[in-house]
Parts: C-alpha cells; structure tokens; sequence
C-alpha cells in the first residue's frame, strides 16, 4: 500500500499549482468505466416511479437522457477533466423495492489516451439528480447515497473492480 500513498497527485505541478495533465503522448487504447449510486425515497414515491405515474413524465427515461448528457459534458463541469471523444454511454436503473430506492449505473466507453471515469461518475450524479428533480413535487427527503467508481479497464493503471464488501482489487 506505500506505493500507493507515495503516488504524486497529476493535476498538479512541481510547484503545486493546479494544471490540466498532458496526455499527448499516452497510448490511445479502450478505456471503460462504470459508475453507480442510490436514491432512496419513501415506498409511495418509489411506487409511483416504478409505475410511472409521476406527474411529470418518465422519471427513469427522463434520468436516463440526462446522464447521457452529462457523461458528455464532463470536461465543462470538471476543471481540470479533458473533453473526451465518448464511444458508448449506456445508463441503467436497478429498482430496490426492500430499500424503496432506485440504483443507477453508468458504463461509459472510449478509446483515447485518457480515461472515462470521471465522464461514469458525473452521469451517474447527474442522473440521480434528475430523479430527485421530477420527484421533488411529492417529496423532498430523498436522499442520494454510495456514489462510486464499480469498475475500471484500460490504461497504463489496468483494471479495477469494487467489491461487493466495498475493498477494491486492480487488476481483474
């Protein structure tokens, strides 16, 4: 693990000011990430989503439009994030009917010198964002939970799995 702790930080320099990375001369291979997070509302709300009765519309396919849009606007919403030629943006809802929430997953694919990791995790929020935003109307508690990188391929680092008891393992 020292190796890890000893790592320097990319985006900054010798002088530890704040810089985008260069990644010019980084091989250009297939990268894919995938992200996920949680809504949990009450068992009503969760009812009405599932059933799409919510007066706005298609909560999940509204969601689902917007992750996308996220996932390819990451470079304008994360300073130092390269604008990446996006692939595949694949979003998915896992309905939690024992927890009364909605799981979001987000694969995101490229090939290019840098990954899509960030481009996963920023559908993902945007995504669960959007459900709170159609539901908000009927309730305001909900709260968004477990954001978080599932899994990693492609690049110098190689590959990365989460774990089903949250420890993490490179190299799948």
């Amino acid at each position: 693990m020292a190796a890890k702790r000893d790592r320097k930080l990319t985006h900054f320099d010798a002088g530890g000011r704040a810089h985008m990375v260069d990644v010019g001369a980084k091989a250009r291979t297939r990268r894919v990430a995938i992200a996920s997070g949680r809504i949990a509302m009450s068992p009503a709300t969760f009812r009405l989503v599932i059933a799409g009765g919510a007066k706005k519309g298609d909560v999940l396919g509204v969601a689902r439009i917007a992750a996308i849009q996220a996932a390819k606007r990451t470079a304008e919403l994360i300073p130092l994030a390269h604008p990446i030629a996006i692939s595949r943006v694949a979003v998915d809802f896992v309905p939690e009917a024992k927890r009364s929430s909605v799981k979001l997953l987000a694969r995101v694919e490229c090939r290019g010198p840098t990954g899509v990791e960030m481009e996963a995790l920023t559908a993902a929020a945007v995504g669960l964002l959007t459900i709170y935003d159609m539901l908000k109307a009927v309730e305001r508690g909900m709260t968004l939970h477990d954001l978080q990188l599932e899994e990693k391929r492609g690049g110098k680092s190689g590959a990365y799995r989460r774990t089903k008891s949250g420890m993490t393992h490179k190299h799948i």
